[in-house]
């Protein structure tokens, strides 16, 4: 039976995880996440996908992503999930699935679910245990909207530009999200929708 087509609204963001088949490892080093990374900004550009917010974990991914027309973020998705499939079992001379069927995708409806958005893709590190701070995890867009280091992956999403004027003021009140604890709720219900 043919698995039934996604669309998405365009112009409304979306929390995506994509996980690794039997939760195995999708990257073995940093050069499979540079591959990644690269490959996505490629499928983003060619498809009409702006990223937001992604970090790329062991097992896992996660991104905030708003595709541009109805078709964007599966196409984007298709050619990432491909590409990048092939290109770790090249390289680790593996074969067979890489992914666990498709990505699970959860619509960002408001701005509160947008902030808890963002506040969980950062946090998903310190939560793994692999660093005590976001701060300390390069594989995350946390240092581009927390300090203004340059990431070609993400476009800024309206919500994160009306945090102020300048980039200082974004900057500073983005890194103010992370000095209160994440709300439990917002979290478990994010949780529970991927």
């Amino acid at each position: 039976m043919a698995r039934k087509l996604r669309s998405f609204a365009p112009g409304l963001p979306v929390h995506v995880v994509q996980r690794g088949v039997n939760r195995c490892d999708i990257f073995a080093n940093d050069d499979d996440r540079r591959s990644y990374k690269e490959f996505l900004t490629e499928a983003a550009d060619n498809f009409g996908t702006a990223i937001h917010c992604y970090v790329l974990m062991g097992n896992h991914v996660h991104l905030l992503a708003t595709p541009g027309e109805k078709d964007s973020l599966p196409a984007t998705m298709h050619n990432l999930n491909t590409r990048y499939a092939w290109h770790f079992n090249t390289r680790h001379e593996r074969t067979g699935a890489l992914f666990e069927g498709r990505y699970k995708a959860n619509l960002v409806d408001t701005d509160r679910y947008l902030k808890a958005c963002y506040q969980y893709i950062d946090l998903n590190p310190v939560k793994a245990g692999f660093c005590k701070h976001p701060n300390d995890y390069c594989w995350s867009s946390h240092r581009c909207h927390a300090f203004g280091d340059n990431d070609s992956l993400i476009t800024f999403h309206n919500g994160y530009l009306l945090l102020g004027e300048s980039p200082e003021t974004r900057q500073k009140r983005y890194r103010g999200w992370f000095l209160q604890p994440a709300n439990e709720r917002e979290i478990e219900q994010i949780r529970s929708g991927v």
